[in-house]
């Protein structure tokens, strides 16, 4: 065998080394059949609304209601997802997509579906979503080795296509043949398998931790690390860009498979399942392709290959050409969303993966719910062929521009170094004391103040990202080569909890900082506490 043969092997199987640890497997396939459910059920519908009002905006409406959800509740939903055990939680959520599944087959089966029941219902299924996609993402790192990660990561987007594949095809056969109540049954039997395996799945019970954060803290420090990480502004940027402007397709499909293509509801689903199928197959290459082309390289070509979807549905062509297009904008669509979220993993600290991961999904449901009611406002007024040529010529430009702006690698060890010394103190200070005022004081040579003041510029974006809501840096007018760094906290545990967020890749800034600096000694840090005692001194 050739070395590159060799090598191909090796990727190939590494790709499916997760599948090895049977936690992982059981729960992969577990989360198959739970999204298989799911595409059965949104075929339902996304065809039923098109049967109740032939708007397009009424459809857009039905895509709207589920993306909207997870828009607004992501972020609290991730922050629910770091500091509440996960696999009770995802339980409960389970629970709840069962309940909205049931309702909609009752409705369905005594004949009273509305177009307001089916919005609601399908925004109540989206807050179900917006609970569960961070929390199910956090999990990941719980279930598989380190090195298993990114392959765990691309596993699962491989395991919802692979639903989408499926899912749609048979919801369409099953509504077109059984009828919407029958449909939205066999959803609710797949909701058993996912919350058996959850049962089955052990998880450790964690150890009390004296620093557990609380939801509001656990919210701001959330908020505070996504304002302060340069390298995930850039994701967001690109993933909202991108979802916007691709928006257009899922949104209008419906209208595309019956107004344009001629087909029924039958053909709706094989069109679903071509994108399934597609994705898989994009997934099977995209190993290869990352031999040949970068992140931002994956997400161009993408950009290019959906844009020009897009220009070829508005042609109305034969149906098993649109078929055929649409395998390849499943490819398209999975080789954007592994990179993205690929990205998005590989640059987060465990101890807010849940929160930012939901930063992430927000905007990239933000970007959905925009573009479909946009898309579905657009297609009203000048017509679906028109705006689906808008909208891919609107990808391939932004798609250009935004290539410019290039993704982080995400090469950094990020996990905690511990190598800061435990603060000294008086006395045993509340956690809830605070805020907390840290000082360090430098002495920098003056020809060294220009490198050590960038150095300190790179430190503090480390600070504000693992807690502080304030920074700077200050010179001692008497003494200039006397630097003193400061920085605030909201309370004394929110400093200790610094302490176990510092990563090895800030630890090797700060010793960029140290080496600037010129006292015998190591730098003096000093704890300054909030004087909470007002009548203290008072005669």
């Amino acid at each position: 065998m050739s070395k590159e043969s060799s090598q191909s092997v090796s990727a190939s199987a590494g790709s499916f080394a997760p599948l090895r640890q049977t936690l992982f497997a059981v729960l992969w396939i577990a989360t198959i059949i739970g999204n298989t459910g799911s595409f059965i059920r949104d075929v339902a519908s996304a065809w039923i609304m098109t049967d109740l009002s032939p708007s397009p905006a009424a459809v857009a409406l039905v895509q709207a209601a589920a993306t909207l959800p997870i828009f607004l509740l992501a972020i609290p939903a991730g922050v629910l997802s770091d500091i509440l055990d996960r696999r009770k939680f995802l339980i409960a959520i389970q629970l709840l997509l069962a309940s909205v599944s049931i309702c909609l087959m009752l409705l369905s089966y005594a004949g009273l579906q509305s177009v307001a029941s089916l919005v609601a219902l399908t925004f109540l299924g989206g807050i179900g979503a917006a609970l569960m996609g961070p929390t199910w993402q956090a999990i990941v790192p719980e279930l598989v080795e380190k090195k298993d990660l990114k392959n765990a990561v691309a596993l699962n987007s491989l395991g919802i296509n692979i639903a989408r594949a499926i899912g749609p095809a048979l919801g369409g056969l099953i509504l077109a043949s059984l009828g919407a109540a029958f449909t939205y049954g066999v959803d609710v039997i797949t909701y058993v398998f996912v919350i058996s395996a959850l049962l089955w799945w052990r998880r450790p019970v964690a150890a009390q931790d004296v620093l557990a954060e609380r939801f509001p803290g656990a919210f701001r420090a959330g908020l505070r690390y996504a304002r302060a990480s340069r390298e995930l502004h850039v994701v967001l940027v690109r993933a909202f860009v991108f979802f916007a402007l691709a928006s257009s397709v899922w949104a209008l499909l419906p209208l595309v498979a019956r107004g344009l293509l001629g087909g029924g509801a039958g053909f709706y689903g094989i069109l679903l399942g071509a994108v399934g199928l597609g994705a898989i197959a994009g997934a099977i290459i995209l190993p290869k392709l990352r031999e040949r082309l970068n992140a931002d390289g994956l997400l161009l070509a993408a950009a290019l290959v959906t844009a020009s979807v897009m220009a070829f549905l508005s042609l109305a062509p034969p149906q098993w050409m649109a078929v055929a297009a649409l395998l390849a904008l499943g490819a398209a669509w999975i080789i954007a969303l592994t990179t993205l979220n690929g990205v998005a993993q590989s640059i987060l600290p465990n101890w807010v993966r849940g929160r930012s991961l939901a930063v992430y999904l927000t905007v990239f449901n933000g970007a959905m719910t925009a573009g479909s009611l946009s898309w579905g406002a657009v297609a009203t007024l000048i017509g679906v062929p028109f705006t689906l040529l808008a909208g891919a010529a609107g990808l391939v430009a932004v798609g250009l521009v935004a290539h410019r702006l290039k993704l982080p690698k995400g090469e950094a060890d990020l996990v905690p170094s511990r190598h800061w010394p435990e603060p000294l103190t008086a006395a045993p200070v509340e956690h809830d004391r605070g805020p907390v005022l840290i000082q360090i004081e430098y002495r920098v040579a003056t020809e060294d103040r220009a490198d050590f003041l960038k150095a300190l510029a790179r430190l503090s974006s480390e600070r504000r990202r693992d807690g502080a809501y304030a920074w700077g840096i200050t010179e001692d007018a008497a003494d200039p080569e006397l630097m003193l760094e400061w920085f605030q906290v909201e309370s004394w545990a929110e400093h200790l909890r610094q302490h176990h967020r510092v990563s090895k890749a800030d630890a090797d800034i700060q010793s960029e900082v140290l080496r600037f600096h010129r006292g015998e000694a190591r730098p003096v840090v000093r704890h300054f506490l909030a004087f909470n005692h007002p009548n203290e001194g008072r005669a």
